[in-house]
C-alpha cells in the first residue's frame, strides 16, 4: 500500500478523533499536504508534510508509514515524524487581565471590562 486517502490516514494516526472530523477539517481548508489545500481524498504517500489544525492545534507531522485502518497509540506514532514547533513557554504569553489572589469577586464594572478583554472563561461543567 503506497498511498491512502488524507481523511482516512488522519483518523488512523489519531490525529483526529473521528474519521468524520479529518473530513471536515479537510473541507473547511484547515488541512494542507506539502503546502497545498488538501481535500478528504487527496492521496497521501510517505515523505509528505502534512499540516493540520485540527481541535484548535495546529500540527506539522512527515507521513512515514501509511496505514488506513486505526491501530494502537504507539503503533500510530510510529508512522508519522512530529515536526510541530514547542509551544511558547507561559512568561511569553500575553497576559490580557490579572486579578490578585482574595481580592474578592469583580465589581460588575470590572466584570464588563472582563467580557471585553475576552479574558473570562466559559463556566466549567
Amino acid at each position: 500500500m503506497e498511498s491512502t486517502r488524507l481523511d482516512r490516514w488522519l483518523w488512523s494516526v489519531r490525529l483526529a478523533k473521528t474519521r468524520s472530523d479529518a473530513a471536515a477539517a479537510c473541507r473547511g481548508g484547515h488541512v494542507r499536504v506539502n503546502d497545498r489545500p488538501a481535500k478528504p481524498a487527496t492521496a497521501v504517500h510517505p515523505g509528505d508534510e502534512v499540516r493540520a489544525r485540527v481541535y484548535e492545534q495546529t500540527r506539522i507531522v512527515e507521513v512515514t508509514k501509511v496505514i488506513q485502518k486505526r491501530v494502537g497509540a504507539p503503533e500510530a506514532q510510529a508512522c508519522y515524524l512530529d515536526r510541530t514547533p514547542p509551544p511558547p513557554p507561559k512568561e511569553a504569553r500575553p497576559v490580557f487581565a490579572v486579578r490578585d489572589r482574595g481580592t474578592g469577586r469583580p465589581t460588575k464594572r470590572e466584570r464588563r471590562m472582563l467580557d471585553q478583554l475576552g479574558a473570562l472563561r466559559p463556566p466549567r461543567p
